[in-house]
């Protein structure tokens, strides 16, 4: 099918039938304790703005920033992926912008339109100022606040780094593409499916050109399943590219650890803090990985492009940006989890606040010792030679299939991709198209 089709037919998605959408504020099931917050500044994207805060705050306060996939609502993709549970175990603080559908017609966050990759413009601009509302009402420490995010909105967390990388210290995209490499929908759609190789140094101006800023930079994690069929998973490696050239590091991994049973790269400083990771998860298609984490708990239920696969991607990342050293007050932890069995009712309501200890940990995959089940199963292959070049993280997977492909198979459904799709249940290594 040629692009000009493919256009047409993103054009027409929501017209045809099995399409199924969340409703923007609603809740998959009203678990999630995500509270809606008004009045919190500039809104020029015209976002809703979502947030928890536990009782308990470790110390110093930390925020992640959680953006979900086209065809969800933040509520959705927090009990899916888990991260309220998150917030409540190792206290930090969440907060969950929503994209409208007046904005975009399957609520998908506008990743390539030029008014929303701008800093203090359209979607980014309401997005830092949600930040900017959680950092002053809570008392966060603006040198710990994270981002994350699927799809069209790992394509967001791409933006909101490029953009305000004063802003974040650290954060991950999960089957997201790079900053700057669309400006229209027809570029959008060939970087989804084709993710063309760009030089790193390219990759790289691209986010110098977003701001003023000139280092140091975000640390950044990057998760992608190599049978994804929505979003080539080259688009990893591109990602990988990019925030090398911006931390000055070489295309070789310094090290490739197995864990959970899945590959994983890692740079990182003179001082041994990963900078950079790549986790490719083998045989997943579309979503965000779900499994047991380290501690043998269990973060999010698996559900539409929340794709149980072994390994607690949403943990992962907690650690990666150093909130999972954090053990609450046994004292009040009885009553805090009495309290959160029914999630408060007002908007905006702030609970009380209070503090634990936090550490930030240096590369927690090199030289993990009795650090939860998966300690036994993780091996490590470190190279100090810097003069050979990595092979591409998407290796060996073949070029997208074409999108009238996909679609006509019976038993096929639509993908939250990440410009204009609907909701399906993907599920790993799944042939079909997500």
């Amino acid at each position: 099918m040629s692009l000009a089709r493919n256009i047409d037919l993103l054009r027409r998605l929501p017209r045809l039938d099995g399409l199924r959408f969340a409703e923007p504020g609603r809740g998959a099931d009203g678990s999630s304790p995500l509270q809606e917050v008004s009045g919190f500044g500039d809104n020029p994207g015209a976002l809703r703005m979502f947030a928890f805060v536990p009782a308990q705050l470790q110390r110093p306060r930390a925020l992640v920033v959680v953006l979900h996939g086209c065809g969800q609502t933040a509520a959705a993709y927090d009990l899916g992926a888990g991260w309220s549970t998150l917030a409540q175990h190792y206290g930090f603080a969440l907060l969950m912008p929503e994209q409208q559908r007046i904005n975009n017609a399957n609520t998908c966050f506008n990743w390539f339109n030029p008014e929303d990759t701008a800093r203090d413009s359209g979607e980014p601009g309401s997005i830092r100022a949600m930040i900017a509302h959680m950092v002053k009402t809570h008392r966060i420490d603006p040198r710990r606040v994270f981002i994350t995010g699927l799809s069209a909105g790992g394509g967001m967390t791409s933006v909101m780094l490029a953009t305000y990388p004063e802003v974040f210290a650290a954060g991950a995209i999960i089957a997201g593409l790079p900053y700057g490499i669309a400006s229209n929908l027809r570029e959008a759609l060939d970087g989804m499916f084709h993710s063309p190789a760009r030089p790193s140094r390219e990759l790289g101006d691209l986010v110098r050109s977003a701001s003023d800023h000139r280092g140091p930079w975000p640390r950044v994690s990057v998760w992608h399943g190599s049978a994804d069929r929505t979003v080539n998973p080259g688009n990893a490696n591109e990602i990988v590219k990019q925030w090398l050239d911006l931390h000055g590091l070489p295309e070789l991994p310094m090290a490739e650890t197995n864990v959970d049973g899945y590959p994983r790269q890692a740079w990182w400083d003179k001082d041994g803090e990963t900078l950079v990771e790549s986790y490719a998860i083998t045989d997943m298609a579309h979503g965000t990985p779900l499994g047991l984490a380290d501690n043998d708990q269990r973060y999010g239920i698996e559900g539409a492009f929340l794709i149980e696969a072994g390994i607690s991607s949403s943990y992962h990342i907690a650690k990666f940006f150093g909130l999972t050293g954090w053990i609450a007050d046994a004292a009040t932890t009885k009553a805090e989890a009495k309290s959160t069995t029914k999630p408060a009712t007002k908007p905006g309501a702030k609970p009380a606040l209070s503090a634990g200890t936090a550490s930030r940990p240096l590369d927690p995959h090199r030289g993990r010792r009795g650090a939860g089940r998966a300690a036994g199963r993780e091996g490590a292959r470190l190279r100090p030679r810097p003069d050979h070049h990595a092979r591409a993280h998407g290796r060996g997977i073949d070029e997208v299939a074409s999108l009238s492909s996909r679609t006509s198979a019976p038993e096929a459904r639509a993908d939250p991709g990440p410009i204009a799709k609907g909701q399906s249940w993907a599920r790993r290594g799944d042939s079909e198209s997500p």
